[in-house]
């Protein structure tokens, strides 16, 4: 990726960090928390896409969502770490280790096969938690309040509080997954999704690449897990459950995987459906948010993603046409003809 374009979108990606922090100053609390945990939710699905653009799809991400969040609730009840600076790192940071000796076995495979593997490490997880007294069996327990660079926080800050923990976290991610995107080894990753055997035959390592980014999808995750444990106040086994990870999934196929912005627009509004479903569905809001995935589906089989990249590739003939017209136009120079031009 050229040096201007890492720069571009470094500038873009602090200008829009500092807008949601300015718009969520004035947001009222109910929708700071929303907000909050769709940021939160749309790192985990965000670690999907990655996979998704190396062409498999992870029905395990509840694995590391919830490793993340029970290592940031012990790391603050048992351990004496408040901080949520270094609480929400250290969860993706141990979710990412937790993952990594499964990382060259699950490398090997593709399609339901992966998916499968992914959502069994899930349930097993799960069937670890609810049996384990000591990490609050079925129930969970509570996560107190942390502090964020030392400060602790009050009732009445606590909701912008976590909001802007939650825009800073994730705007520094995506603004790192928008730069691997780019780049080469990010580029591979859809050179294996569109044909595995010709990367091979040009010397890359098909099975290193994705065994990195199942490493980073779960960092990923495991930050997203201590976000929503610490937001939450409260941790449970349910992090883990195979619904958790096919919400996530749910929100990957709306976002579509052609970019980072349309993650956590689709995550933003899975959390709005999902909660104005309930309030007014309350015993058929799973058929509403189905309802609304399959019209999604219809209407933009591609994904929320493909809203301005099909406009970004209307453009891009038009500026080509525009460009060559005026370059036909130009004068020609010492007599000589120019290229699509007269002398």
């Amino acid at each position: 990726m050229r040096e201007t374009s890492v720069r571009r979108t470094v500038a873009a990606g602090v200008a829009t960090i500092a807008l949601l922090l300015a718009v969520g100053w004035m947001l009222p609390r109910w929708l700071q928390f929303l907000a909050t945990m769709a940021f939160a939710n749309g790192v985990v699905t965000l670690g999907i896409v990655l996979l998704m653009r190396g062409g498999v799809v992870s029905f395990g991400q509840g694995m590391v969502f919830a490793v993340g969040g029970y290592a940031a609730a012990l790391g603050s009840n048992r351990l004496g770490i408040t901080d949520a600076l270094l609480l929400v790192p250290a969860g993706g940071l141990i979710a990412a280790l937790v993952a990594a000796p499964f990382a060259p076995l699950l490398a090997r495979y593709r399609g339901i096969f992966f998916a499968m593997l992914t959502l069994a490490l899930s349930m097993v997880l799960y069937g670890v938690l609810v049996k384990s007294s000591t990490l609050g069996g079925s129930d969970g327990f509570n996560v107190a309040r942390p502090t964020i660079a030392g400060q602790a926080i009050s009732n009445a800050a606590s909701g912008f509080a976590m909001y802007a923990l939650a825009v800073v976290v994730t705007g520094v991610l995506a603004i790192a997954c928008a730069v691997y995107f780019a780049s080469v080894r990010g580029l591979v990753s859809l050179a294996v999704r569109e044909n595995e055997l010709r990367v091979e035959y040009l010397g890359g390592s098909v099975r290193r690449v994705m065994a990195g980014n199942f490493v980073a999808a779960a960092f990923l995750g495991g930050t997203g897990g201590a976000l929503a444990a610490l937001s939450l106040g409260h941790i449970e086994p349910e992090f883990s459950y195979w619904t958790r990870s096919g919400e996530f999934v749910f929100a990957a196929i709306l976002a579509g995987h052609h970019g980072v912005i349309a993650t956590f627009v689709a995550s933003l509004l899975l959390e709005i459906v999902r909660s104005f479903s309930n309030l007014y569905f309350p015993n058929t809001w799973q058929l509403a948010l189905g309802v609304f995935l399959l019209v999604v589906i219809r209407f933009l089989p591609r994904g929320i993603g493909s809203l301005w990249l099909d406009r970004r590739d209307r453009d891009a003939p038009a500026a080509g046409a525009q460009a060559e017209e005026l370059q036909s136009q130009a004068p020609a120079r010492n007599g000589t003809t120019l290229p699509g031009g007269a002398a």
